[in-house]
């Protein structure tokens, strides 16, 4: 077995593993300050919006020009006045797109990079986009975001409880901020792309997050009748045991994302891709992070302000002392011991024990 299967292995039986509800204000602080600087950098720099928001014209050509791409982007820009952005098509022409131009300034820009790149006007085609279309993707956008928030926090109250549902409502708030955040930090453009691949992300983040929950739901049955374990402790054998399942699940969806980013985008020069790769790589590797220290810590914080849990912890200490005292482990105490076994096992989202038939 590899080093990783025996790890999970272990992690999963609950001989070893990390305290992340114990350790909780420490995530929760990195979050805090993670938001922080991602919410600092929409304020300040703001979101580059890609063409289809803003408006603007996208000039292509079918012939190789005499310049270069970063000649051709200077004369864009200083014939538009804004910003240009120009690849290079696998034809050995151009596309140049520039935001906020109206039909009259597409022409003048037209014939400028006629003369500039030395290709005819009629070999340059212009397209003039209109930035109601955007609005209109936009509005959809935030329509189907608010539709999904809500189905999900239903869902979850129904499948889980409440607190679930308010941790994983949260966990998503903080996965797509800093998705947003990132964004607005290194400058990359915000395209339908991009909002396509927040909506999937949230998707996955979810998913990563379901998984945890089903596994302490199944931990805390019961779990008023025993006294091994506080709640936080079985949402913390939770976490560990499903903690290999996320990591495999997280760097099997990261690496094709990182194809596209970093290959397809970054060596290739196929900007294109980063408008949803970066949305997905970013999002993917915060939805996992937020399962496992956020959402989860979260329903534990949630859920220890229960009376019924407080008490419960109560009597777990008190048995602990009780046994510390007389110097004897902690489950000598009047439990049935086949029941604590028996917890013990659901508490790390192992099934229970099979028994031969007719034999105790």
């Amino acid at each position: 077995m590899s080093r990783l299967g025996n790890l999970g292995a272990r992690l999963y039986r609950g001989e070893v593993g990390y305290d992340f509800i114990r350790n909780r204000k420490i995530w929760y602080g990195v979050s805090i300050l993670i938001t922080i600087t991602a919410i600092i950098g929409v304020a300040v720099g703001g979101l580059r919006m890609g063409i289809e928001f803003k408006g603007g014209a996208v000039f292509t050509t079918d012939t190789k020009a005499q310049i270069s791409t970063s000649q051709a982007t200077d004369v864009a820009t200083e014939a538009s006045g804004h910003m240009a952005i120009v690849q290079e098509l696998g034809n050995g022409g151009l596309r140049i797109q520039i935001t906020e131009v109206d039909t009259a300034k597409a022409n003048e820009i037209k014939e400028t990079l006629s003369d500039e790149l030395g290709i005819p006007a009629n070999d340059i085609n212009a397209d003039l986009v209109g930035p109601s279309w955007g609005e209109q993707i936009a509005n959809k956008a935030w329509t189907g975001l608010g539709v999904f928030m809500i189905l999900v926090v239903i869902y979850l109250a129904i499948a889980f409880e409440w607190r679930m549902a308010a941790a994983a409502l949260i966990a998503l708030i903080h996965d797509i901020t800093i998705t947003v955040g990132v964004y607005a930090l290194v400058g990359f453009e915000v395209t339908p792309g991009t909002v396509i691949g927040l909506l999937t992300i949230l998707g996955y983040s979810l998913y990563d997050t379901v998984v945890v929950f089903d596994s302490l739901k199944e931990g805390q049955k019961d779990i008023t009748k025993q006294t091994r374990f506080t709640y936080s402790e079985i949402a913390n054998r939770s976490i560990n045991s499903t903690l290999v399942r996320s990591i495999n699940t997280t760097v099997v969806a990261l690496l094709p994302v990182a194809g596209l980013l970093f290959i397809g985008g970054g060596v290739l020069g196929a900007g294109m891709l980063n408008d949803i790769s970066l949305s997905l790589f970013v999002g993917l590797a915060a939805g996992a992070y937020s399962s496992i220290f956020i959402a989860t810590p979260l329903v534990a914080d949630l859920k220890e302000r229960d009376p019924q849990m407080k008490a419960l912890k109560k009597r777990v200490l008190a048995k602990r002392a009780a046994a510390a005292a007389k110097g004897e482990s902690p489950d000598d105490g009047s439990d049935d011991p086949r029941d604590d076994a028996e917890t013990a096992g659901t508490a790390i989202g192992r099934p229970r024990s099979h028994r031969t038939p007719g034999k105790r």
